[in-house]
């Protein structure tokens, strides 16, 4: 996982750099354009830099270029990256599947988990996060409930029914170490995402009623960013875009 930069590297003037700022760049653009198009110019969305499987210097690299929020779905890998990049001041994001023996795992670098699903992960982490909270002092743990778009599951791509929302969103606004952020989804696959994205508007518009601190749409990803902005979306995770096709995996 190590891969430290030279001097000319970290003052990012190395190839690698230099790619990684025009790709930034020009998704920095795109949000900017969709945000117009949406009419909410200055409400911009969070950027997230998803870097899984990339190598720990592309997110020094990137911290070099201003980025704050990054993205991870496997704890091995971003636990040892979160480590080795302590320095940098960035903000974690855990955004894939979870298990709930990762949780104790997780809850020591991740400001976020963006993939709640289910009570048995909200009990762990919140067990978790207290334990944490004990030990250093950590702030709660903020919390997004992942919906499930899919009308048919044998196409599922993750997340609670959207029925099961106020039951969850009940449970993490119940536990003290945990703080009920908003809602996450994937678009289908294989389907426009527009529709999908107002539907997530909808169920967020729900919560948000029972729940007023819970304003948060995760949403969003390269291919259909702009669909996102366009119905609330609050923090995209952009990866490909950025940092381009991923490394081969020995």
């Amino acid at each position: 996982m190590t891969d430290h930069l030279a001097g000319g590297e970290a003052a990012g003037n190395d190839p690698r750099s230099l790619e990684l700022a025009e790709r930034l760049a020009a998704v920095r653009r795109r949000i900017s354009a969709a945000a117009e198009a949406a009419g909410r110019r200055d409400r911009l969305p969070s950027l997230i830099v998803v870097t899984k499987f990339h190598p720990a210097a592309d997110i020094r690299r990137l911290a070099a270029l201003g980025v704050t929020d990054v993205g991870e779905n496997r704890d091995q890998e971003a636990a040892a990256k979160a480590e080795e990049l302590v320095d940098c001041g960035l903000t974690w994001h855990f955004v894939g599947q979870l298990q709930t023996k990762k949780a104790k795992s997780v809850v020591r670098y991740a400001s976020a988990v963006h993939s709640v699903d289910r009570p048995q992960l909200v009990a762990a982490l919140a067990k978790a996060a207290r334990d944490e909270m004990d030990a250093t002092g950590r702030a709660p743990l903020d919390c997004f409930i992942q919906v499930s778009l899919e009308d048919d599951a044998g196409a599922h791509r993750g997340g609670a029914a959207p029925a099961d929302v106020p039951g969850l969103a009940e449970g993490i606004a119940a536990e003290g170490s945990l703080r009920l952020a908003g809602i996450m989804a994937v678009a289908p696959l294989g389907l426009p995402p527009a529709p999908a994205f107002e539907k997530l508007a909808g169920i967020s518009s729900r919560l948000v009623a029972g729940h007023p601190g819970a304003t948060a749409i995760s949403a969003g990803m390269s291919q259909d960013l702009e669909a996102a902005v366009m119905f609330g979306a609050t923090h995209l995770r952009i990866g490909s875009d950025i940092l381009g096709s991923r490394p081969a995996v020995g």
